[in-house]
C-alpha cells in the first residue's frame, strides 16, 4: 500500500504588494497604518529597493517633479534641493521603509509571473520565481496590489538604425549605464529630446569635450528652481510636518494650474514658453529649429531642466541641439539626412522606455485568462471583472506620488468596508458594453503610443474615466463612499442556515452571496 502525502498549502497573506518601489513602499505604510492586523508581503523582482531610482544610473538622473509632491504625504521632505537627483530620493525611500518597519516584509528576487483567482476560495494563488536561485514557488493571498508601475526594467527602446555595426565607438542606452563608462574629453551625441536626454546632456557636459544632443523632433523644456524658497522659509517658522503640508498644497496647485492653462489657453501657453525659453539661450539662437514642437503643450510631458542647467550648457558652448533625422551610422559617428555629419565617440540613446502592463504578470479569474485590453480600469485602481485586484497607475500631468497616496489610501478604506461587512470578494462589474473607450494612458508620447494596444483602456465618463484632477480625486477617493453601483461585493462563505436566493446566484456560479453595493 502507496501512501502520497498531500502537498503543503502555499503560504498565504492577506494582501500581497509586487513592487518595492515608491508606490509599493507607499502601499505598505497605509496598510499597516489602517490594518495592523493584516499579514502583507512585498514582492520585488530585482535584488534591490527603490524601483526606477535604484535601476537607473546614468549621469545626472534625477526626479523632474518637486519633492515635496512626488515623496509622500506623511514622510516630509526636508531637503533644500526640491528638485533632487536619484541618490537623496533613494535613501528617502529607505529610510521611509526602515523607520516603518517595512524592510522585514520585503522579498527581494522574487518575481511574480503569474495569478490565478478562485472565486471558489476568494483568493489568489501566485507563481513565484526566486530570480537568485531559478526555484519556482507559490504564495496565496487575500488581495493582490500591484506596485510594479508601468515600465519594463529589463529592456529600454532603442529603434532600429542603419549601419550601427560600422560605428567604431561605444553605443549605450541609458537603461544599462556601464559603471565603468569614462566619456572626460570624449565627444557625446545623445539621441532623444525627453527627460532623459535633457537631464543627460549638462551633466555630461561637466566633462565631455563636448555633448550634442540630437532631437528628431523638439519637446518643450522649461526651467525651474532647483530649490524652493517658500519652502526654506516654512521650514524654519513651522514644525517639519506643517511645513511640508502647505509646501505641498502649494505645489499642488501650481501644478494644476500650469496644466490648466496650457490645456484651455494652449496658444497663449506655446508664447510663453517661447519667450522663457529665448530668454535663457544666447541672442539669435535659432529657438523656433530646436524649442518649438508641432504639438501643443501637455500634448505630451512637459520636461523641466532645474536652474535652467541645459540651457546654461547650450550658451557656454559645452553643448549644442541639432534637430535632424538619422540617416545611417558611420565608423565616425551619425550622417544625418541633412547630409550633416555628427562626430563621435560615444553615442546615447536615449531613445525611450518600454511599457510592461502589470510588469508583465499573467492573470486568470477560475481558469480564465485576462485579456487586459479587453479590461476598463474602475476609479484608476482596479479593471472590471477581476476580483480583490489593484494596480497602481500614478498622474501623468503631475507628480506620480499624489495619485498613489489617495489610491492607497482609498484601497484600505475599501478593505475596511469588506471586513465590517463581511465581504470577501469585491470586483467591478462593466455593464454596459456600448461605451466608448479611450487608451488608458490618453497622450502622444511615443513610448506610450508604442504600447498603447497592450494596456486596459478607459472609459468616458466615472468611475471608468481616469481622472487627472488631484482635488476631485481626493473628494472621491478620500471622502466619498467606496460603495459603487458598478462595484459588486459578496461572500465565498455562506452564513450558517442562510436561505439560496436569487440574489445569491448573482454573484456566480462560485459565490455563495452577493450583495449588491447600492440598491
Amino acid at each position: 500500500m502507496t501512501l502520497t502525502l498531500a502537498a503543503a498549502p502555499p503560504e498565504h497573506v492577506d494582501v500581497l504588494i509586487i513592487g518595492a518601489g515608491i508606490s509599493g513602499i507607499g502601499a505598505a505604510y497605509y496598510l499597516q497604518r489602517e490594518h495592523p492586523s493584516k499579514s502583507y508581503a512585498i514582492l520585488e523582482a530585482r535584488g534591490a529597493t527603490g524601483g526606477t531610482w535604484d535601476l537607473f544610473r546614468y549621469p545626472g538622473i534625477r526626479s523632474d517633479s518637486d519633492l515635496h509632491t512626488f515623496g509622500y504625504a506623511f514622510k516630509p521632505w526636508t531637503s533644500d534641493k526640491a528638485i533632487a537627483g536619484a541618490d537623496a530620493i533613494l535613501a528617502y525611500l529607505r529610510e521611509t521603509a526602515a523607520e516603518n518597519g517595512i524592510d522585514p516584509k520585503i522579498r527581494l528576487h522574487h518575481k511574480v509571473h503569474g495569478a490565478a483567482w478562485s472565486s471558489a476560495d476568494a483568493r489568489w494563488v501566485v507563481d513565484v520565481e526566486r530570480t537568485d536561485t531559478g526555484e519556482r514557488t507559490k504564495l496565496s493571498c487575500r488581495w493582490i496590489f500591484c506596485a510594479s508601475g508601468y515600465y519594463r526594467y529589463d529592456q529600454g527602446f532603442t529603434p532600429r538604425f542603419e549601419g550601427t555595426e560600422r560605428f567604431q565607438g561605444r553605443i549605450i542606452h541609458p537603461q544599462h549605464w556601464p559603471e565603468e563608462l569614462d566619456y572626460a574629453g570624449k565627444r557625446v551625441v545623445v539621441i532623444g529630446s525627453g527627460a532623459t536626454a535633457v537631464t543627460l546632456v549638462p551633466s555630461m557636459a561637466e566633462a565631455a569635450a563636448h555633448v550634442t544632443m540630437l532631437q528628431r523632433t523638439p519637446t518643450y523644456i522649461l526651467p525651474i528652481p532647483s530649490e524652493d524658497a517658500i519652502a526654506k522659509l516654512l521650514r524654519k517658522l513651522l514644525p517639519a510636518n506643517w511645513a511640508h503640508a502647505l509646501t505641498r498644497l502649494k505645489n499642488i496647485a501650481k501644478q494644476r494650474l500650469v496644466w490648466s492653462f496650457c490645456q484651455r489657453y494652449p496658444r497663449a501657453a506655446r508664447r510663453f514658453i517661447r519667450y522663457v525659453t529665448a530668454k535663457q539661450l544666447p541672442k539669435g539662437y535659432p529657438v523656433d529649429e530646436h524649442f518649438n514642437p508641432p504639438y501643443n503643450p501637455w500634448d505630451q510631458r512637459l520636461c523641466a531642466v532645474p536652474d535652467a542647467d541645459l540651457f546654461k550648457a547650450i550658451s557656454s558652448g559645452r553643448a549644442s541641439m541639432v534637430t535632424d533625422h538619422i540617416e545611417t551610422f558611420t565608423e565616425r559617428g551619425l550622417q544625418l539626412k541633412s547630409g550633416r555629419e555628427l562626430e563621435a565617440d560615444i553615442i546615447i540613446t536615449a531613445t525611450g522606455l518600454n511599457l510592461l502592463a502589470l510588469g508583465g504578470i499573467a492573470l486568470t479569474v477560475d481558469g480564465v485568462p485576462v485579456h487586459l485590453p479587453d479590461k476598463v480600469v474602475f476609479r484608476g485602481m482596479m479593471l472590471n471583472d477581476v476580483p480583490n485586484f489593484a494596480v497602481a497607475i500614478g498622474y501623468t500631468n503631475a507628480s506620480w506620488t499624489l495619485k498613489i497616496g489617495l489610491l492607497c489610501e482609498h484601497f484600505c478604506r475599501l478593505l475596511a468596508h469588506m471586513d465590517a461587512h463581511g465581504h470577501t470578494i469585491c470586483s467591478p462589474v462593466q455593464n454596459d458594453p456600448a461605451m466608448p473607450t479611450r487608451p488608458l494612458l490618453d497622450f502622444g508620447a511615443g513610448y506610450v503610443q508604442r504600447a498603447v494596444n497592450a494596456l486596459p483602456r478607459q472609459g468616458n465618463r466615472a468611475p471608468w474615466l481616469m481622472s487627472m484632477d488631484y482635488f476631485s480625486d481626493t473628494r472621491l477617493l478620500k471622502e466619498d463612499s467606496v460603495e459603487d453601483l458598478n462595484l459588486r461585493f459578496s461572500s465565498h462563505v455562506r452564513p450558517a442556515n442562510a436561505p439560496t436566493t436569487d440574489l445569491a446566484v448573482a454573484g456566480g456560479a462560485d459565490s455563495s452571496s452577493c450583495v449588491p453595493s447600492r440598491p
